[in-house]
């Protein structure tokens, strides 16, 4: 059995929840230094998508937590715990420069989750949280 070729994929965006927009456009834009390339909605329903801009066609859609759909109030009220805590969204980024980049988060006032440390799997990281709590591991880039 032959296997028919597979279409060339790319990433392009992913999905982290906010629980403040305004809060998570700060931190997206002014502290990662992505640009924002949309901003639809009002209020907390808004959706924000960034990304690095030397990266065009990748980004993230920071979205609302919507209500309805069969979710219970208790069910919404654990999920927002769950994000808070840093438990249920996140997302690895590479910098060229670990150490200056975690410098630049502390300064700006990120909450840290780990300072820069090389890990028993081979690779030197750290961690901040979003203003929801998603956690963000930024690793050092090779070469």
């Amino acid at each position: 059995m032959t296997s028919a070729p597979r279409p060339a994929l790319a990433i392009h965006s992913s999905f982290l929840p906010h629980t403040d927009p305004e809060a998570s456009l700060a931190f997206y834009r002014d502290v990662l230094g992505f640009e924002v390339r949309l901003d639809v909605g009002g209020g907390p329903m808004r959706w924000i998508t960034v990304g690095p801009a030397d990266q065009p066609d990748t980004a993230f859609v920071l979205h609302p937590l919507l209500e309805g759909n069969g979710i219970t109030a208790e069910e919404h009220a654990a999920l927002r715990s769950v994000i808070a805590k840093g438990a249920y969204f996140g997302a690895n980024l590479a910098a060229t420069d670990l150490e200056g980049t975690f410098a630049a988060f502390e300064a700006a006032g990120a909450e840290i989750v780990q300072e820069p440390v090389d890990q028993d799997y081979g690779i030197r990281d750290c961690a901040v949280r979003d203003p929801a709590g998603n956690l963000i591991r930024i690793q050092q880039a090779a070469g």
